[in-house]
């Protein structure tokens, strides 16, 4: 085993631990002083992290760690979806009088975590990164200690967190039991010559475990609760990285892990993908709490997913990678927007009836608002039709013309709820009043994630499209 090749290629992990370590201690030993150096520092260690990703390829430590093209594309979108957290966050924990220069490194850390996640190719090293990324994703749910909803969302994160960890676990020893190996590669190998009925249990109990942490159902009860709760900028945070990383890790072991069974995995995908789309339209229908409504919406969009992962094929797993980029685009955009929406002293606006007339008081942010949501809906022409356009053409190319079908027309149950803020914001009279907004990063993020998501993100499909596919061939 050749160490140092190792260490290169674990690079993006070893720059932002080794850069966490010091702001840890510049933090220690200047306080709250220190949170916006923290902030531009941990900004700083994500762009290099992500330079260092794409600088070297290969498999470290033995087969425990794989720096491949697949992974390379996980990172960048983990990075900028935290990049784009942190800039968006000092002015809320300002209002909030919350300022830690701690929380930057929370996030370094829960960046760790999911590049490990990412890059994946043994069981080990799959829980290890997946409990880094959860522990300090616990820490940030409660990070208002004043406020009983961010302190019940922690809470209640740990607990169903641990149980689902506890099922991983549980998924996991089967499948070691049953194929003697934790490497993605033994098992893949081990299915392939036949399946016994203890392996598929293991099989069905990772999945449940993975499902808990993309929030699909029906392992998405924690998913409305920790998103209200939450601070803001940790919801936005929680809708964007943590979700890339989830995903890519579930593909990366249906595919890499239990490829040689697909029929075993793909009736499991399929059923959580149409639950998921289902319930995430049905249940926001009736919400009153913008972040709640934004939790069902990520719930129904990883359904979207999933089909994509259903398929079981290359071009299925490029479309989950093209939608996802489009998704941190657009979950980002619309929180940034929710983050915009205050009352006269200040204080948070997360309710429905805060937007009514926002047309008339605030036109740029409810027009950017209207984006977000009518791409979320994947209505045309804005950037969200094409996310969804990929995975059904990837369904039917797989012959899952049923799915596409089903997944079709829950979309437009989904597109209901999307559709009503937007009726709310242009043709209802404004109800409460709400400052004007004075936080330009805030301001600029949703400037430029709305032209992303608009008409302009189409001239990006070629090199979108060619850098997934580069990925997904990975894996085949």
């Amino acid at each position: 085993m050749d160490y140092g090749q190792s260490l290169l290629i674990t690079s993006p992990e070893l720059i932002l631990s080794a850069g966490g370590l010091l702001l840890l201690l510049v933090a220690a030993w200047s306080g709250a002083k220190a949170t916006r150096f923290s902030s531009i520092g941990a900004v700083a260690l994500l762009v290099a992290a992500g330079a260092s990703s794409l600088g070297f390829s290969g498999n470290a430590f033995g087969g425990l760690y794989s720096g491949d093209q697949f992974s390379d594309y996980a990172h960048v979108l983990i990075y900028i979806a935290a990049a784009i957290s942190l800039m968006i966050a000092p002015r809320f924990f300002e209002r909030a009088g919350l300022v830690r220069a701690e929380y930057p490194v929370l996030i370094l850390y829960a960046c760790v975590g999911m590049g490990m996640m990412v890059s994946a190719t043994d069981f080990l090293t799959l829980y290890i990164g997946l409990e880094l990324n959860s522990l300090a994703a616990y820490v940030l749910a409660s990070f208002l200690r004043t406020d009983e909803r961010s302190a019940e969302a922690g809470l209640k994160y740990f607990v169903l967190g641990a149980l689902a960890s506890g099922i991983l676990l549980f998924g996991m020893s089967l499948v070691y039991g049953f194929t003697g190996s934790t490497s993605f590669a033994a098992v893949l190998g081990s299915l392939g010559g036949g399946m016994e009925t203890g392996a598929l249990f293991g099989i069905v109990f990772v999945l449940a475990g993975l499902a808990f942490k993309i929030s699909a159902v029906p392992f998405h009860m924690w998913t409305p609760d920790v998103y209200e709760g939450a601070p803001t900028p940790v919801t936005a945070f929680f809708a964007s990285a943590p979700k890339v990383a989830a995903t890519a890790l579930t593909v990366r072991v249906a595919v890499d892990a239990f490829g040689t069974q697909t029929l075993a995995w793909q009736q499991i995908v399929i059923f959580i993908a149409l639950a998921s789309i289902i319930l995430g339209a049905v249940a926001a229908i009736g919400q009153t709490n913008l972040k709640r409504l934004l939790a069902y919406s990520s719930i129904n969009n990883i359904g979207f997913m999933l089909i994509g992962l259903a398929a079981g094929t290359a071009e299925g797993v490029s479309a989950v990678l093209v939608y996802l980029a489009i998704y941190v685009a657009m979950t980002l955009g619309s929180f940034v927007c929710i983050m915009q929406l205050r009352g006269p002293e200040g204080q948070p606006r997360e309710n429905l009836s805060d937007i009514a007339g926002l047309s008339q008081t605030n036109k740029g942010l409810a027009l950017a608002l209207a984006i977000f949501m009518f791409s979320l809906a994947g209505i045309p022409p804005l950037f969200g039709f094409w996310g969804k356009v990929v995975v059904f053409n990837a369904a039917i190319g797989a012959g899952l013309l049923p799915l596409a079908i089903i997944g079709i027309a829950a979309s437009v149950i989904g597109a209901f709820y999307y559709i009503k803020i937007v009726k709310l914001m242009y043709f209802d009279d404004s109800a409460n009043e709400l400052a004007a907004g004075d936080d330009r990063a805030l301001a600029w993020s949703g400037a430029v994630l709305a032209l992303l998501v608009s008409p302009i993100g189409y001239f990006a499909i070629p090199w979108l499209g060619y850098f997934a596919d580069n990925a997904s061939s990975a894996l085949f």
